[in-house]
């Protein structure tokens, strides 16, 4: 059975921008994942985050590029927030005032959770501190 990772914005940021700090080891932890075919879950708040980013650094092309990747991927399942999940993920944003989780942070543990997803590809710290295991676990976190 394959691997089943959760994909957050970060790394895909991370991958996509070579003058961001972490490129060279997320680029390095992607070559030595991408050997045993991992298969990859996201969700749409994080497509959205990603395109964003570029589209609002004025980067239009790369927005579509990277959003076009994503979508056609036959190794990566975009998980689409529906009302429910929406639901729970606000439900979890409320209980934890204690964090700083932004709301896709808190749906993006939902969705873990659900598919007994145990690590996520991230630079964001929060997944760990919500119990989650994270991949590169050497760099530092934001």
């Amino acid at each position: 059975m394959k691997d089943i990772y959760f994909l957050d914005s970060s790394y895909i940021l991370a991958l996509e921008i070579k003058n961001e700090d972490a490129h060279q080891k997320v680029l390095q932890k992607w070559a030595t994942l991408g050997k045993s075919k991992p298969f990859l879950i996201t969700a749409t708040y994080i497509f959205n985050e990603v395109v964003t980013f570029f589209n609002s650094r004025n980067l239009h092309y790369k927005a579509v590029e990277v959003g076009n990747r994503l979508l056609e991927s036959p190794d990566i399942k975009l998980i689409e927030v529906e009302q429910t999940l929406f639901n729970q993920g606000w439900e979890y944003f409320q209980k934890h005032k204690d964090k700083s989780y932004s709301l896709t942070d808190c749906l993006s543990f939902i969705i873990m959770q659900q598919r007994e997803i145990v690590t996520a590809l991230t630079l964001d710290n929060h997944f760990y501190q919500a119990g989650f295991k994270i991949i590169p676990s050497e760099i530092k976190y934001k």
